[in-house]
């Protein structure tokens, strides 16, 4: 429980989701990571095209390093502690044997996927932190991301774990944040 309030009309768990950065440093079942991949595949997208890969690596795997190395300093100081680091890349064509077209909502529906994958994480137990402090630039290149595909953020997923073990700066912000009221994200009609 994050201690959050919100209508009692919306599920728990979108509530109590949040993205703390103190992870317990746990292995991660590859069955659980597969299930998470499994629920943001259930994510819709146009055309049921599923425009989203995940490239992810576990605590100590051959990959981790790599993966590690393409988030910012700040975020690889807390993220080494996570079961599992993913990378979001969505796919800017809509693929057919008629050829291929530009794909408007590829990162929309990408960024439905790894909501899925938040949701299906915060029901396992674990806890993920999303991130677009990447190497943007580097990391395609490192991770052979092609040309028409879009690396779009990154999340660590694991089990919560202690605030000291995090720098003093941020042990204070080690806390379910709010939101905004919805008169202020949601307008009848025209944008102004």
């Amino acid at each position: 429980m994050t201690g959050r309030i919100a209508h009692p009309k919306v599920e728990n768990l979108i509530v109590d989701r949040w993205s703390p950065r103190a992870f317990d440093g746990s292995e991660m079942p590859q069955e659980d990571l597969d299930v998470i991949f499994e629920a943001a595949g259930w994510a819709p997208s146009a055309y049921n095209v599923q425009p989203w890969t995940f490239l992810y690596a576990k605590k100590g795997d051959a990959n981790w390093d790599l993966l590690l190395s393409q988030l910012i300093e700040f975020n690889q100081g807390w993220a080494k502690d996570a079961s599992a680091l993913v990378y979001v890349v969505s796919d800017s064509q809509m693929r057919s044997e008629k050829g291929n077209s530009a794909n408007h909502s590829h990162s929309f529906d990408a960024g439905a996927a790894w909501a899925l994958a938040a949701l299906q994480a915060q029901a396992l137990g674990y806890h993920t932190h999303g991130m677009t402090g990447l190497k943007f630039g580097e990391a395609e290149a490192a991770l052979g991301i092609p040309a028409d595909h879009r690396l779009e953020a990154a999340f660590a997923i694991g089990r919560m774990g202690d605030k000291s073990r995090l720098p003093e700066f941020l042990q204070e912000r080690e806390v379910a944040s709010s939101r905004k009221p919805v008169a202020e994200i949601a307008k009848p009609g025209k944008f102004a």
